[in-house]
């Protein structure tokens, strides 16, 4: 079980880094659009490049995302049902899910995502649009977002039979992270403090 932990702990950081950073993915979009905007306004210049490659990055973000979303236990539940479930059913509902929805899931979708990417890939397919982008990137989007859900799905399976032995802590409490304005705030409270302290001695 140590080292199914082990790989539970890695695949946990590998998504963390992963999620923080698809973010850019959405501010990259928003500006591509912004300027987009802006030139076909003023100078009546646009391209389908442009519109195109904006969907990707959205595709790419809350696809690469998925798996952070599942460590964090974003995901959509029912909680009107699971909440009146003792914390053993709720564990076991998951686990449960995780191994017989998720998993095959996440697989069936590899099957077909796998080789539906490799055929864009090696076909160099193009946007049927004036302008458009090559599709591979995009199409490789899915396999590389539902292998990471999927390992992400196995971590939490994981933890849930260990959390079962009681291994670890609960893994469904949800973390409570300061957020960037939080912490920007605390930081100018800090540096306040500090400055008070200094006059004062």
């Amino acid at each position: 079980m140590r080292a199914l932990l082990q790989f539970s702990k890695a695949v946990d950081w590998l998504n963390g880094q992963i999620g923080k950073h698809a973010i850019w993915l959405i501010l990259a979009s928003t500006v591509i659009s912004g300027v987009n905007a802006i030139v076909r306004k003023l100078f009546n210049v646009s391209s389908n490049a442009y519109l195109e490659v904006q969907w990707y990055l959205f595709a790419a973000s809350f696809l690469l995302a998925a798996g952070y979303t599942l460590l964090c236990n974003e995901h959509v539940r029912i909680d009107v049902v699971s909440s009146r479930l003792s914390k053993r059913a709720q564990i076991w509902a998951d686990i449960l899910g995780f191994a017989f929805f998720l998993t095959p899931i996440c697989l069936a979708v590899l099957w077909y995502g796998i080789p539906f990417f490799l055929q864009g890939w090696q076909s160099g397919e193009t946007s049927s649009n004036a302008g458009g982008l090559i599709r591979w990137p995009v199409y490789a989007m899915i396999p590389l977002g539902f292998t990471l859900l999927l390992l992400q799905g196995w971590s939490e399976l994981i933890k849930r039979i260990a959390f079962l032995k009681g291994l670890i802590a609960d893994p469904t409490l949800k973390r409570v992270e300061k957020t960037a304005e939080e912490e920007l705030a605390e930081s100018i409270r800090r540096l306040a403090e500090s400055q008070t302290t200094t006059k004062a001695s």
